[in-house]
Parts: structure tokens; C-alpha cells; sequence
């Protein structure tokens, strides 16, 4: 775990104006009883600003423009980010939700994959995969760990249609299961094997409606 310094999100008092901007914000998601695979909450916004050195002013701030892409911190024991190429990527979580644990948070931006992982992955998968002598199969990945950025989507869930940053797993707790090096590794070489997108047994990705809710989180391990 990451020993910098970083100001207590829950334990700070909030001025009243950001109190009363939050509930705004994520007042449509308050409902009960509902699961929002594609809308961030609340407190999976708290666990993306726990990444952060400054994690109150990273939540004031991202909060000030909610309809935004916001940029985030990886690493520092939070988790790491494996960023692959969109296709690619389809099939990993199409293997994860259909034969393995399912995935943790998952985003898409400028046609790659952005799947959130357990720290120390960004450093291990690549060993993993040349030791298994996959490399090779598998598509460039970048792997984001300590002292990288990304950018996630907004807030706000994004319009139907609309273009830009969106989750295809958002963060929706403040302490998300996060796949390790041992699963993506799985993952990778399962998608690697698919020769084809008709091969693709289920689709994450539904033409119309975006916000449809196609996974079953409460699958997650």
C-alpha cells in the first residue's frame, strides 16, 4: 500500500455547496434497489479519487464539471489500469463474464479498452505473458501503474449516441473486486484463441442501448 499522504475523503466536513452539488449529481442514482452497470456512483467515485495524492480536491474538482472526462491516477495500491485495443479488449471481458469471475470497472476512450485492475498488475502481466510465450499473440497493451494518468469518463452518464469517454463497467462501490495478473493473463489468452468477432459467444456491446444492463455483477468472486 501506498504510505504518501492523502486528505480522509469521509472524514473532512464538505462545504454546504459541495454537499448540496453531489446530491445533484448523483441524485439518479440514489434509487433502491437498482444496479447501474454503466452509471458511476458515489462511492465508486470516492474509491477513483482514493488514487489520488489530494483525493478531496480530485472529487471537488471532477464534481465542478460532472458532464466532463476527468483525468485519474493510477497505482499508489489503489489499482492499475490494462489499456487494450477495443476488439481485443470485447473479448477479454466476454471471457471473464461468460467462463471466468467477471471483470472490476471497465471504460472505453478513443477505441481501446480500459480495464481496471488489482495493483502490481501493470508490472507483472507483460512478464507473464512472455513467459507463457503469448506475447506475441496478444495486441500492443499499455500498462498503467504508479505515477501514470488516464482518462475515465464523466460523472454524468453520457448521452444515448453520445461520443467521447463512457464506462462499460463503472465503479459503483468503495471497495471494488479488481482482477489480478493470474486472470488478465487467463483472459488475454482466451481472446488471443478467438480468431473472430463471430466467434464471440456474447456480446457486452448492445447497438441501441447503451445503458442496458448486461452483466450480473453480483457474479463477481
Amino acid at each position: 500500500m501506498s504510505t504518501r499522504p492523502r486528505d480522509d475523503i469521509s472524514a473532512a466536513s464538505c462545504s454546504p455547496a459541495l454537499d448540496e452539488r453531489r446530491r445533484d449529481i448523483f441524485a439518479f442514482l440514489r434509487e433502491e434497489g437498482r444496479h447501474h452497470t454503466a452509471h458511476i456512483t458515489a462511492p465508486g467515485a470516492d474509491w477513483l479519487a482514493s488514487a489520488s495524492t489530494h483525493p478531496r480536491s480530485a472529487l471537488a474538482l471532477w464534481e465542478s464539471r460532472p458532464s466532463a472526462p476527468f483525468v485519474v491516477s493510477c497505482g499508489g495500491g489503489v489499482f492499475d489500469v490494462v489499456n487494450v485495443p477495443s476488439m481485443f479488449g470485447r473479448r477479454m471481458l466476454d471471457r471473464l463474464w461468460s467462463e471466468g469471475p467477471g471483470s472490476g470497472p471497465v471504460a472505453y476512450h478513443r477505441g481501446r479498452m480500459l480495464l481496471f485492475v488489482a495493483p502490481g498488475t501493470a508490472q507483472r502481466l507483460p512478464s507473464l505473458l512472455k513467459w507463457e510465450e503469448w506475447g506475441g499473440s496478444v495486441p500492443p497493451m499499455l500498462c498503467h501503474g504508479t505515477g501514470d494518468a488516464i482518462t475515465a469518463p464523466p460523472l454524468s452518464p453520457v448521452p444515448a449516441g453520445g461520443t467521447g469517454p463512457r464506462w462499460v463497467v463503472a465503479p459503483d462501490t468503495r471497495h471494488p473486486w479488481l482482477p489480478g495478473p493470474e486472470v488478465l493473463l487467463w483472459a488475454c489468452v482466451r481472446a488471443a484463441r478467438t480468431t473472430s468477432a463471430a466467434s464471440v459467444r456474447i456480446s457486452i456491446f448492445p447497438p441501441a442501448d447503451q445503458g442496458a444492463k448486461v452483466y450480473d455483477v453480483s457474479r463477481r468472486r
